[in-house]
């Protein structure tokens, strides 16, 4: 790992104001607004109430945003040059990745402590080792999507590939069960999108796998299948990238 670079990454994304409010601050209103603000954010669901519930929706919204964001402008620094730059330098390519890799977590981490923070200060309830294995669960997921951030990075080579990973990432976390409640067909279909198994998994601490449909009917889901989503899609994302790493080496 390199210290000062890992500095530098650190102070240029967190003088992004406005990367910042996408990845943080919209996150935490959309909480304040839909979950603390709501009378029915202290009705009581598995280990807590609605609003923890709805307070984990939008940190893994805002992590994984985060970390999209992170592997989305390391691919594009990569195919406009900066790699050949760095090359220069006693800088290795391994050193390379896990600069980025601690950048995501730490940048991934920005929305989670603040939308937690203003959790505890607006009622959100749960028991204490639910709050810690959510974050962590949230933390660990997010970062597996570095990996789609850089499948945008590599396939459109330019800024606005970032752009447009997140905002896919929008239209996803509605198809995901994230922002409401689905029942019926889409739920169906929900199950098959990338952000439905991390946010399952995240919320599973405190739901234990219940959760209660757009038509008020309560349902379980057993732990594996969250789980199969995680793999299968990490499993994609990956091969994905290896595909578009060959693919530019190919073309140089």
């Amino acid at each position: 790992m390199n210290p000062t670079l890992i500095g530098l990454e650190l102070k240029r994304y967190c003088r992004d104001y406005v990367g910042l409010f996408f990845i943080a601050v919209l996150p935490a209103f959309m909480y304040v607004v839909f979950g603390a603000a709501q009378s029915f954010g202290k009705e009581d669901i598995g280990r807590g109430n609605v609003s923890l519930y709805i307070m984990i929706s939008m940190a893994v919204y805002g992590a994984v945003t985060a970390t999209v964001s992170v592997g989305g402008s390391a691919a594009v620094e990569r195919m406009q040059g900066w790699g050949r730059q760095l090359g220069l330098t006693p800088l290795r390519d391994v050193s390379y990745v896990g600069t980025k890799a601690v950048l995501a977590m730490v940048i991934a981490c920005i929305p989670i402590a603040l939308i937690y923070a203003i959790g505890i200060g607006t009622g959100a309830k749960g028991d204490t080792w639910v709050w810690f294995a959510t974050a962590g669960i949230t933390l660990f997921a997010a970062c597996l999507f570095a990996l789609y951030g850089l499948i945008f990075g590599m396939a459109f080579k330019s800024e606005s590939a970032v752009g447009a990973a997140s905002g896919s990432l929008v239209v996803f976390a509605f198809l995901g069960n994230i922002f409401i409640p689905l029942s019926g067909v889409m739920l169906t279909i929900a199950k098959f999108t990338p952000l439905y198994g991390i946010v399952s998994l995240a919320r599973y601490p405190l739901t234990e796998g219940y959760a209660v449909d757009m038509d008020g009917k309560l349902s379980h889901e057993a732990l594996w299948v969250p789980l199969v989503n995680v793999g299968v899609w990490t499993l994609i994302l990956a091969l994905l990238t290896v595909y578009l790493v060959r693919r530019g080496r190919d073309r140089q």
